[in-house]
């Protein structure tokens, strides 16, 4: 269809009876919003505010963090405005845009935590270079390949979609991410294999990287005295519930993309608003209860009054 100033427009349908929990939508989203943004940022001023904090695992947590912010500052604006709008409507190339800063961002989730990993892995398994090796530069290094790699992945795939033709008009969800190649009249096997080519760079291999280093990890600390198994529990675990939450997320998204036309409305909705309901909510929730120091300076934040 086309919309004003002839351009090309997009029907969202992926809301169930907006017409009649239209505040209902919008109170509900407006305060899981502001949660993401105060519970994230909270945890990344204190990190950046505090210098004990200034260490690369801290670090690599508050870019995490603050992806998690872009990441949904990208979905849920325009999430709030459709609930209030009588057409939920969006233009194509917006569409487009909103699809590669989604998949940019969320590609980079796991660059960062096969990041993490690494620097978990130099901690602990070779205590003596980790000084050397995970240094000011190398992270910075690491920090921009990360968003820069996933943005170079994305891009391809998006400029693809954007030069194919479009044959139906009506996304089957609320926000643009696979659920464009249902527009698309037909998907070109250049599409599907950097689609592939995407997947195995950004996921798959950063997951094998992950899995490899904290088998690594695992061993040394099964080896090594209680001292060790400490802190490797202490700064590993949060990290490892955060990979498998996210990688439960990311096969959401895989299959309802996939899913028949038949799948229940309801059904689809619900399982849309995992992506962006959980993991940003998720994130901060587990560092800042699991990681000692971190919880440390949000119970002096909030209750100076128990701190002795």
């Amino acid at each position: 269809m086309d919309c004003e100033l002839n351009v090309t427009c997009v029907n969202i349908e992926g809301y169930v009876e907006v017409d009649k929990y239209r505040y209902v939508y919008f109170v509900i989203m407006f305060i899981i919003y502001l949660l993401i943004i105060c519970f994230n940022s909270t945890i990344v001023c204190l990190i950046w505010i505090h210098k004990n904090l200034h260490e690369p695992m801290y670090i690599f947590i508050a870019a995490l963090l603050l992806n998690s912010v872009l990441f949904s500052t990208n979905i849920y604006p325009k999430l709030l405005i459709d609930v209030l709008s009588e057409k939920q409507i969006i233009s194509y190339s917006a569409c487009l845009f909103q699809y590669f800063i989604f998949y940019s961002l969320g590609s980079a989730e796991f660059l960062l935590l096969a990041a993490m990993s690494y620097d978990r892995y130099v901690s602990i398994c070779k205590p003596l270079q980790y000084p050397t090796i995970m240094r000011k530069r190398n992270i910075c290094i690491l920090l921009v390949l990360a968003w820069f790699l996933a943005g170079c992945h994305v891009v391809v795939q998006t400029i693809l979609s954007a030069e194919t033709k479009l044959c139906n008009f009506t996304l089957k969800g609320i926000f643009c991410n696979n659920v464009i190649y249902g527009l698309l009249c037909v998907r070109t096997s250049a599409l599907s294999v950097f689609g592939v080519v995407a997947l195995v760079d950004l996921v798959i291999l950063p997951f094998l990287f992950i899995i490899f280093t904290y088998t690594k990890i695992l061993i040394i600390a099964y080896q090594s005295g209680r001292e060790v198994r400490r802190k490797a529990a202490e700064t590993c675990l949060p990290h490892l519930m955060v990979l498998i939450s996210y990688s439960c997320l990311c096969i959401y998204d895989i299959v309802i993309a996939r899913v028949e036309s038949s799948f229940p409305k309801t059904a689809r909705l619900i399982m849309t608003l995992q992506i962006v309901l959980y993991h940003p909510l998720f994130n901060p929730l587990i560092y800042g209860l699991k990681m000692k120091e971190i919880s440390k300076h949000l119970k002096r934040l909030f209750c100076p009054a128990r701190i002795i």
